[in-house]
């Protein structure tokens, strides 16, 4: 993250399935919408009362796009982190727009109210170097030292 960027960490509910596309390059552009609703508890009613929702425009791209469209769905509760960006437009009428989004850094399910498996595999981009103790297939044996 560069110096002057806005960081936000949220955590809602896919309002739709991401929507993947791919640029002309190759990469791939996964966005969704993060719906946000504050709880509070009022101790008058003795209730859980929802606030205001607000909902979050989101891009993530490359593999974790394609990791995003494989991985969640409309509804999928979770925890994301990147920086709002600003995207500054002008329609073909010629009217000024812009509007804020956030560039997913990385996202996981929240499992707060669910369980999930977690398929974990390595791809090129975080591969783990040759002779990493930790990235050996199988499961070590249980009297094994840890490699430090």
């Amino acid at each position: 993250m560069s110096f002057g960027e806005t960081p936000i960490t949220l955590v809602g509910n896919l309002t739709d399935d991401p929507e993947v596309k791919f640029t002309e390059g190759g990469a791939a552009l996964a966005k969704f919408t993060i719906a946000v609703t504050p709880r509070s508890f009022d101790r008058t009613s003795n209730q859980w009362k929802d606030g205001t929702t607000a909902f979050y425009r989101c891009a993530a791209w490359r593999t974790l796009a394609e990791h995003v469209a494989e991985s969640m769905s409309k509804g999928s509760r979770v925890v994301a982190t990147g920086r709002m960006r600003q995207h500054d437009w002008t329609t073909d009428q010629g009217e000024k727009r812009s509007m804020l989004a956030v560039e997913i850094d990385d996202i996981g399910a929240s499992v707060r109210f669910t369980t999930v498996t977690v398929n974990a595999k390595r791809t090129n981009s975080g591969a783990a170097p040759a002779g990493d103790p930790w990235n050996t297939p199988g499961t070590p044996a249980a009297d094994a030292e840890p490699p430090f």
